[in-house]
């Protein structure tokens, strides 16, 4: 017994070490430099210590106190490091990790928390009825995380699976704890219901990310060739946003950004079909009733695909202000080499509110009927409440307006322009 509490003793204190350093890495941002790999890496090495120590020593921990969820939770944070990992270099051998823990951690029920304590006058109770809400808050992030890790591997079935559960684990949660409020997780609800129902593109059909087979034609090869012969520019980064109204969104991943999101990215020749490693030290499969099954930190090392040539970085940014999206260009493009091209993608309305739009479209209506009659060779004729996109919350005011002068110094480098708006034409060359 007492091998196996100074055993739970060494778990917490390398788990509060991981935690600190987890939490250094998860708030610095996942573009440019700024020691974000590595931190990643000092906590990807502090949790292989801890995750090899409960499975070393799981019996002993486990007969010390050490409950499912803290082994889930440990799981989680490998699960969450190698997630961050693919948004910050886009491997997707990252993403495959970050599935394998995430379903690892589903099927065996970590964070499943056992029925809440009704004995209201005992303080025994009330603690465990505590206890149990905070567990199940950790189930509906740890299910939220997992769907978007589904969603962008286009695992159909598991996203319409973990969808049903986060929709009754909701309903379960505020019968069960009738004095707590859910309504931030019932628009979760509300959000993954519209961006499903507007994402169908997901079920059954093609992949949106590029496919060697499928979307390569043999006779661009040639023109292709002679424009490499005077110079070789490679897409490596990509800043992807938007900013509207009432976009279709699920946590802070916007439909527009993770479509586009695929379109950069190759279609993996077979990396993502690979099973889950679990085996116990004598070779048989692992128990899944156990407290604890043995997942193979290291699997996502094993399926890189040397077929396919690495995918573009990308910045992925939610809602950003003007001056922070100019910042983040700044900072991505201080590190671009010289054979790179950076693409920008920003989906924004060109007005504060739809109302504006709604008297805009009718406006252009009118005005190109009168400009079939009266025809101008004005090149900038795109001026005024037009001649910009909007970044912001209602209200109006010129530091929301994201100019196209605002990108012109960005111009010294190979670029990529993709404006998605009704006011994408002053972004266009001869209009600014």
């Amino acid at each position: 017994m007492a091998d196996g509490e100074g055993a739970y003793r060494e778990f917490k204190a390398l788990a509060e070490a991981a935690d600190r350093k987890f939490a250094r890495a998860r708030d610095l941002p996942l573009y440019g430099g700024g020691g974000g790999d590595h931190h990643s890496r000092k906590a990807f090495k502090a949790y292989t210590r801890l995750w090899r120590l409960q499975q070393e020593r799981r019996r002993d921990l486990v007969a010390a106190g050490l409950r499912r969820w803290e082994i889930g939770e440990v799981a989680s944070r490998i699960g969450q490091l190698y997630y961050a990992r693919y948004l910050r270099t886009a491997e997707p051998r990252s993403l495959v990790g970050a599935y394998v823990f995430y379903e690892a951690i589903y099927s065996r029920g970590y964070f499943a928390a056992p029925a809440p304590a009704h004995a209201s006058g005992s303080a025994a109770g009330g603690g465990g009825k505590h206890q149990g809400l905070l567990i199940r808050y950790k189930e509906l992030r740890f299910i939220a995380r997992f769907l978007v890790v589904a969603m962008l591997m286009r695992r159909a079935e598991a996203v319409d699976h973990l969808a049903g559960r986060l929709r009754s684990l909701v309903h379960e949660s505020k019968s069960a704890y009738p004095k707590t409020n859910f309504k931030e997780w019932k628009q979760v609800l509300q959000e993954l219901e519209r961006f499903l129902k507007a994402d169908g593109a997901y079920k059954g059909s093609r992949s949106l990310r590029y496919d060697n087979l499928f979307d390569s034609y043999a006779s661009n090869l040639a023109s292709i060739a002679r424009f490499h012969s005077k110079r070789v520019l490679k897409l490596k980064e990509a800043v992807l946003t938007s900013y509207r109204r009432n976009e279709v969104k699920f946590t802070e991943l916007t439909l527009d950004t993770f479509r586009m999101l695929q379109c950069l990215e190759w279609e993996p020749t077979g990396s993502y079909q690979i099973a889950v490693k679990e085996l116990t030290e004598n070779g048989t499969m692992s128990d899944q009733s156990g407290p604890s099954g043995l997942i193979d930190i290291h699997l996502s090392t094993e399926i890189a695909d040397g077929n396919l040539p690495s995918n573009p970085q990308k910045a992925i940014i939610y809602h950003p202000t003007v001056s922070h999206l100019i910042a983040v260009l700044a900072t991505i493009c201080e590190e671009l080499s010289q054979d790179s091209i950076l693409l920008i993608y920003i989906s924004a309305s060109g007005f504060p509110d739809q109302n504006a739009f709604q008297k805009y479209a009718s406006s252009s209506s009118s005005s190109a009927r009168s400009a079939s009659a009266f025809s101008t060779d004005k090149t900038n004729s795109h001026t005024g409440s037009n001649s910009h996109l909007w970044l912001g919350p209602r209200g109006n005011g010129g530091p929301n307006n994201l100019y196209p002068e605002d990108l012109i110094p960005f111009t010294r480098y190979p670029l990529f322009l993709v404006i998605d708006s009704e006011n994408s034409h002053a972004f266009k060359a001869g209009h600014t």
